[in-house]
């Protein structure tokens, strides 16, 4: 029996393989189970049943209030800012080849939350429509900053962490600073700009935060899929890449552009949740192997699994408080990187 699938019509093929797609659906199931589980913890238990029934829209109204209007929208948005900051950092991984890479290790996200904080500061009278577009510049400003302190007769995967962690550092500084330096920012804006900065999803709503994000998801996911094969082929080596009629830079430039807005928008709405970006794929490639075909659709969903059970956690376990997920991301990840340093310390 064949050990892959192909789709193809007239214009497009497909090629996936059967482990990955079983991968792929055991990873959906875990993540519908991790939605009902989700949606029915809380400060009023649902129960599962009654979950499932609200959802298929044959539940009671008050169990439905409930999800929809206050559990559904922080769900939904795990999902979405976990999944971008997965596929984020899968994209990374493949154009700088280095496992420890991410976009919060090395300064993309911390230049995200920078031009965040800056919008939340000055224009918080501005529509949240526009937030992500700071975000993204406050990202793409940093990735350039790296790049242009890392490269010296090109780039290599070590001074681009070392440089990345440093700039990390200091750019968080200086969004700190922003904040304590802005005299005039009412109290109010001050908190959202610090529970930002620790990465949570904490009053979260359909029409401001999900409808805003979804846009960015809709049009940057398909388009980091489609462009995974070419990181297959550079996997192999510029010349081979060349060779095989592959334009190395210029794919190149638009996967890290798609990973920066990626890690970019994902950072406007979930704040600075950070090592989703480097376990994920990680852990994508253990179980389907370095084919980004199928690390990326395989990281998205681990990414969103990940912030899902660790935003459940944050909001249940210590009622009536209502700790950050970013803690929690943080906790798990930074083991993660430092077994990772370890472990690649003679690569």
């Amino acid at each position: 029996m064949s050990k892959s699938l192909t789709m193809r019509n007239n214009r497009l093929s497909f090629l996936i393989e059967r482990r990955t797609l079983s991968v792929i659906l055991l990873l959906i199931a875990a993540n519908l189970v991790g939605v009902i589980v989700c949606v029915g913890l809380g400060s009023t238990f649902v129960s599962p049943i009654a979950v499932i029934r609200s959802l298929l829209g044959i539940g009671d109204p008050a169990d439905s209030m409930i999800i929809f209007s206050l559990r559904m929208p922080r769900v939904v948005i795990a999902i979405m800012v976990g999944s971008m900051l997965a596929v984020s950092g899968a994209l990374l991984q493949g154009v700088v080849r280095n496992p420890l890479t991410s976009p919060d290790v090395i300064g993309i996200s911390g230049g995200a939350s920078l031009g965040t904080v800056f919008f939340i500061i000055y224009f918080s009278h501005v529509s949240i429509r526009f937030m992500p577009l700071s975000s993204i510049a406050g990202a793409f400003a940093a990735a350039f900053l790296i790049y242009l302190f890392a490269y010296r007769r090109g780039i290599t995967p070590l001074r681009l962490v070392l440089i990345g962690i440093g700039m990390a550092t200091a750019l968080t500084a200086a969004t700190y600073m922003l904040i304590l330096t802005a005299s005039f920012t009412p109290t109010a804006v001050a908190v959202k700009a610090f529970t930002f900065m620790t990465g949570s999803i904490y009053g979260v709503s359909w029409k401001r935060d999900v409808m805003t994000l979804l846009p960015w998801m809709v049009v940057l996911m398909p388009i980091a899929l489609i462009y995974a094969r070419h990181l297959n082929v550079q996997e192999l080596g510029d010349e081979v890449a060349t060779g095989v009629g592959s334009s190395v830079n210029a794919k190149r430039t638009i996967l890290l552009m798609i990973s920066v807005a990626l890690a970019g928008t994902a950072v406007a709405i979930g704040g600075a949740i950070n090592f989703i970006g480097l376990m994920a794929p990680h852990i994508a490639r253990k179980l389907v192997g370095p084919s980004y075909g199928g690390v990326i659709p395989v990281s998205a969903l681990i990414g969103s699994l990940v912030l899902l059970l660790s935003d459940l956690v944050a909001r249940v376990a210590f009622i009536p408080l209502d700790i950050p997920a970013g803690v929690f991301t943080a906790a798990i990840g930074a083991p993660f990187f430092i077994f990772l340093l370890y472990r690649h310390r003679n690569s």
